[in-house]
């Protein structure tokens, strides 16, 4: 083959207590990555708002060290089409890594386990979080809801309930271009053994919840008293969102990944309209506007 496309899902990362630790793969944007052979060295072409220097974009982090990796000789040009809105904490990064990934892959038919594909996505992360993390890379490749565990890397995947469906409101903010390293920078260096025992509780019942389908038990565990009260204030509205959504019929609701986004997750039988329009309220309560969108679980990342 001369070249391959590939598509990778926007995600939802931490899920309120899973810090780090848990991802979900979200169909409401996709990223495009097509890999052809051609000229010299790593080029990058894309008509969106990205870096095009292979060692600041995540794609082309990828693609790099793959090729470094597996001794490719070969010249590589990376076109990119940006689905997933950037630094809004749906893992757009995430989403052009893992797609490079899966497209690398199959052009030069590596045949490679997920685990490596994830290893490997998970370096495209230093371009944008400054370091790698697996969390949103995770759930883009291999869709579905995902734990992650490091040293060594080992990633759990569950299918989620068919009826689990997401109201994500994306804030028309302007955002740091650092963003993850700000929102990691405000996070407490120490927290109290009793809040750590409540957000491992309530992570442990998400876990229960994805392995026995019950919606009702993922969205009412999706609480988390370390993270979102240091992040929260970095979210204009973010109390009044939480609060109109929850009384608007949403399970649950937290900071999207970094944020600024805010996602609240619901049954099939919601009114997604109105928990969307809640969350719409909440933002113009601090004179901001914003995007909404229903949305489900996504499978991973994929040849076209």
């Amino acid at each position: 083959m001369k070249n391959v496309s590939a598509r990778a899902p926007s995600s939802t990362a931490n899920l309120g207590p899973g810090f780090d630790v848990f991802g979900l793969a979200l169909d409401a944007y996709y990223d495009e990555v097509q890999i052809t052979k051609q000229g010299r060295g790593i080029t990058i072409e894309s008509s969106d708002s990205v870096p095009l220097e292979p060692e600041k974009n995540s794609a082309g982090l990828v693609v790099r060290e793959m090729a470094k990796k597996f001794k490719i000789k070969d010249g590589l040009l990376i076109k990119i089409k940006k689905g997933v809105p950037a630094g809004f904490g749906m893992g757009s990064s995430a989403a052009s890594a893992a797609a490079a990934a899966i497209a690398f892959n199959a052009l030069f038919d590596l045949g490679l386990d997920p685990n490596s594909l994830v290893k490997f996505a998970g370096i495209g992360e230093k371009a944008s979080a400054g370091s790698i993390h697996y969390d949103n890379v995770s759930a883009s490749v291999l869709g579905g809801f995902v734990i992650v565990r490091t040293d060594p890397l080992d990633v759990i995947k569950i299918d989620p309930p068919k009826d689990l469906v997401l109201c994500v409101a994306i804030p028309k903010i302007n955002v740091p271009k650092k963003k993850t390293q700000v929102s990691r920078g405000v996070l407490p260096q120490q927290v109290k053994l009793s809040d750590y025992v409540k957000n491992l509780a309530n992570a442990s019942a998400i876990t229960t919840g994805f392995i026995n389908k019950d919606v009702e038990l993922i969205g009412h565990s999706i609480k988390d008293i370390i993270v979102e009260p240091a992040r929260k204030h970095l979210i204009p509205g973010f109390d009044m969102v939480k609060t109109n959504a929850l009384k608007a019929g949403a399970l649950g609701v937290t900071i999207s990944g970094a944020g600024p986004s805010v996602i609240s997750f619901t049954s099939k039988s919601a009114d997604h309209k109105k928990i969307c329009k809640a969350m719409e309220k909440g933002f113009a309560s601090a004179d901001t506007k914003c995007t909404t969108v229903i949305c489900r679980p996504s499978k991973g990342a994929f040849v076209l």
